[in-house]
């Protein structure tokens, strides 16, 4: 299966990104903790070229946190701030405006000596489809003012919003780019939700989280759905799943899209376990 997806608003949002760029001082990137590089647009680098940004791990808390750790020490090894948290329960966010007054300060030194008048730092938001942009947004403005919701592509527009005194922040419509080179990069994307379920070939989706866990967490697998031994066909992984979860058709015949959708359900429910699915050394060899 070929993953693929980048409706006309997101072309539209990269030239709206390119344009309103030259208003910021800084970029709050969004990455999902799960998948820190695969969610991190590409295009993205090409966008904001020498503007300063922090990287804003999301989803911390679904994430494996030794891994977590390790993208931490690899993302300061190539000098880019980043910080864990949580959009949706706060943790981590009082840490963003501190960082980013920290690395501004230079800037806002000179702006002062010359005369210019104190104002209120402009960060703009960018990030993947789903990764938790408007959460983040309405967590940090204290008030519900972003659109969320539980399936990529919510935010079509663009609008600043207001954060204290301090930051005014730009909020960007989910931007994914035309092309995964790789296509692993999309299996990745559609296991942790960004993109449309409606699009994907589940049962693919699924394998792939399946082989996944049989390399990397093999006896999370195990608990889960009562594996003594991981069978070596694909096939009969699915069988002992759909059995366990009541995925059955008539005649007890499983039904291995339900069994799918059950299994992605689990990994995205946390049911095995807080999961990361890269880990920084892939990352760099790329």
């Amino acid at each position: 299966m070929t993953i693929q997806w980048f409706p006309g608003h997101m072309a539209k949002a990269r030239r709206q990104v390119t344009e309103k760029l030259k208003f910021v001082d800084i970029i709050f990137e969004l990455v999902d903790a799960r998948i820190p590089s695969s969610s991190r647009n590409p295009m993205i680098d090409e966008i904001i070229q020498h503007k300063p940004r922090i990287v804003l791990l999301n989803k911390e808390d679904m994430a494996d946190p030794i891994r977590t750790k390790e993208w931490i020490r690899y993302f300061q090894s190539i000098n880019i701030h980043t910080i864990p948290i949580n959009s949706k329960s706060g943790d981590g966010l009082a840490k963003i405006s501190k960082l980013a007054k920290e690395i501004l300060a230079e800037k806002f030194d000179k702006m002062r000596a010359k005369g210019v008048k104190p104002r209120a730092i402009r960060a703009m938001v960018v990030g993947i489809p789903n990764s938790g942009k408007s959460t983040l947004i309405n967590r940090l403005a204290k008030k519900n003012i972003a659109k969320t919701g539980n399936t990529p592509g919510v935010t079509k527009a663009q609008q600043w919003i207001k954060v204290g005194k301090e930051i005014e922040l730009l909020d960007t419509p989910g931007i994914l780019w035309p092309k995964f080179e790789d296509q692993e990069v999309g299996y990745k994307l559609a296991l942790t939700g960004a993109i449309k379920d409606t699009i994907l070939n589940l049962q693919d989706i699924a394998v792939f989280a399946l082989r996944f866990l049989e390399k990397e967490y093999p006896e999370r697998l195990k608990e889960q759905y009562g594996f003594e031994q991981i069978p070596e066909e694909i096939v009969e992984i699915f069988d002992v799943i759909g059995a366990k979860r009541g995925c059955l058709m008539g005649g007890g015949i499983i039904d291995y899209d339900k069994t799918a959708e059950a299994i992605i359900r689990d990994i995205r429910g946390e049911k095995l376990g807080k999961l990361t699915f890269e880990r920084p050394q892939v990352a760099e060899s790329e």
